[in-house]
């Protein structure tokens, strides 16, 4: 069944949510805020390994690194395109919709859980690469992988920052359903060089997510998601 993955992916999230609503019951602020801070940090080594991934490479018996102005323009020209569009923006005001639609109007935390979770879970290149699989073969097991993870990640997020990072299943259905439903225009595109660009730039964005973590938010990432289509479209150019 094409979309089965995507389905996965969902009920994971919803699942990971139940999960942390009620271990959070259970834990007092100060326990939550180490919980988070366990969270940001583990995501921030998550960002690291896939950037280093990316960016160094063994030569002999020295290793050097490489790509950074390839970074560094995407994510600038991204983050131009995203402030233009107002990306953060549109996604804090359906946030602030869907706390109000869901009766959690009182919850001061839902909006920021909601954002930081749907960029965690969206971002990388697994769910490209599981929804195109999805979409062409009906192979939905790289989906089923990323949603167990996205399970434990929802989890402790909804246990430390609230219930907001379970509706993080809405944006997921709405890209890899998208991306499963485009699969066919899609694939000529999503190279395997597209594919190391989209998994290097998206690696620095989950980075800035666990930064926002760790540090509280200090940087506007979902503004900066357009540096994804600059590194798939970087793959074409001839160099």
């Amino acid at each position: 069944m094409v979309g089965l993955g995507t389905l996965i992916n969902m009920g994971a999230i919803v699942g990971g949510g139940l999960a942390g609503s009620v271990v959070g019951r259970f834990l007092g602020p100060q326990q939550q805020d180490s919980i988070n801070m366990a969270c940001g940090i583990s995501v921030l080594f998550i960002g690291i390994a896939g950037a280093m991934e990316g960016m160094l490479a063994v030569q002999g018996a020295s290793l050097s690194s490489g790509r950074a102005m390839f970074v560094v323009l995407c994510l600038a020209f991204g983050t131009l395109v995203g402030e233009l569009l107002g990306i953060e923006d549109r996604f804090e005001e359906f946030g602030e919709w869907l706390k109000a639609k869901t009766g959690n109007s009182g919850d001061r935390g839902f909006v920021g859980a909601f954002v930081t979770a749907s960029l965690t879970v969206c971002i990388g290149a697994m769910a490209i690469v599981g929804a195109i699989q999805d979409g062409i073969l009906g192979d939905y097991s790289t989906l089923a992988v990323k949603s167990v993870l996205d399970f434990i990640i929802i989890a402790v997020m909804t246990s430390s920052m609230g219930k907001g990072a379970a509706f993080s299943a809405i944006p997921v259905g709405a890209f890899e359903g998208s991306v499963t439903l485009l699969a066919r225009l899609l694939q000529p595109l999503m190279t395997d060089a597209a594919m190391a660009n989209v998994s290097l730039v998206g690696s620095v964005l989950i980075f800035c997510v666990g930064v926002n973590l760790v540090w509280g938010k200090r940087v506007r990432v979902a503004n900066m998601l357009p540096a994804l289509l600059f590194a798939i479209g970087a793959a074409s150019l001839p160099l």
